[in-house]
């Protein structure tokens, strides 16, 4: 599932595509999208139609694409949903759900998603902040993002390292991946009490989690398939970085030890046992 970093290239390709222009049209080709809009398709429509688009945010893994009106489209991109840019008339994608054309001679946004786990709702008032996500928890890019706040959160789980890391209300935008890669860099295990640790133990989490999504924003994100792309069809390369997810069998570029893979809340977990060694306290 796209984290911070994809989802980030994302907005940032369709605020230079979408800021500013005048919706014309709005078709829906596949209900399930669009399943959070409890009034229905139709409605979803009328309700785009002639509206302005302002410059697309984000929080955590959250985007939603504001209107002048003070409404927005709040949308989740799930495991396999791509924002598409294309020319007016190009060949459909063989997913293409929801596509929005525009009053002027430009191109079209199309939302494309093999497995439908994403979607798209019309969100009242959520031009500066869908009141439907208001409870995630500012990432780690959000200018208003408060560390000690973060770390007080931490202290207080009483749970393991990465369960609060995954924790959206904690802070939002870090996934399996970038929690895995932010735990190698600290040393630290997954399972590790976050009541044992030391304040400064957190901040230095927090700033490994940072280090690696910016490293991954730098070049596109991380793709492992072509279900996670950029407005443009693009992949991102940060996979050719990693040094635990998705790594197991391969020496541990600190200490070579073959770095283990572990079953993990439904889920995989990715660690060095040397420099990552199982805590003598530990919280699964």
């Amino acid at each position: 599932m796209p984290e911070l970093p994809e989802v980030e290239v994302v907005r940032r390709g369709l605020a230079e595509f979408t800021t500013g222009r005048t919706i014309d049209a709005v078709e829906v080709l596949h209900p399930r999208p669009v399943r959070r809009h409890a009034a229905g398709p139709d409605d979803f429509v009328a309700r785009l139609k002639g509206q302005v688009f302002t410059e697309p945010a984000r929080r955590g893994k959250y985007l939603w694409l504001p209107l002048e009106s003070g409404d927005a489209v709040l949308t989740h991109l799930g495991m396999s949903g791509q924002f598409r840019v294309q020319p007016v008339g190009a060949p459909d994608e063989p997913h293409l759900r929801v596509r929005f054309r525009f009053a002027d001679d430009g191109g079209e946004v199309r939302f494309v998603d093999q497995r439908m786990f994403g979607g798209l709702s019309y969100s009242e008032g959520g031009a500066e902040l869908p009141p439907e996500i208001a409870h995630i928890a500012r990432d780690p890019f959000d200018p208003l993002f408060d560390p000690e706040v973060f770390v007080a959160a931490v202290r207080r789980r009483k749970t393991g390292l990465k369960r609060a890391l995954l924790d959206q209300t904690v802070i939002s935008g870090v996934g399996n991946i970038y929690a895995d890669e932010a735990l190698w860099r600290a040393k630290l295990h997954y399972a590790r009490a976050t009541d044992s640790l030391k304040p400064l133990q957190i901040r230095e989490i927090l700033r490994h989690a940072h280090e690696v999504m910016a490293a991954a924003l730098d070049v596109g994100g991380t793709s492992f398939d072509a279900l996670y792309v950029n407005v443009n069809g693009e992949s991102g390369y940060f996979e050719r970085g990693l040094n635990v997810y998705g790594q197991e069998g391969s020496p541990c570029p600190r200490d070579g030890r073959p770095i283990r893979r572990e079953p993990f809340m439904n889920r995989s977990s990715y660690r060095c046992p040397k420099c990552q060694p199982v805590p003598r306290h530990v919280r699964w």
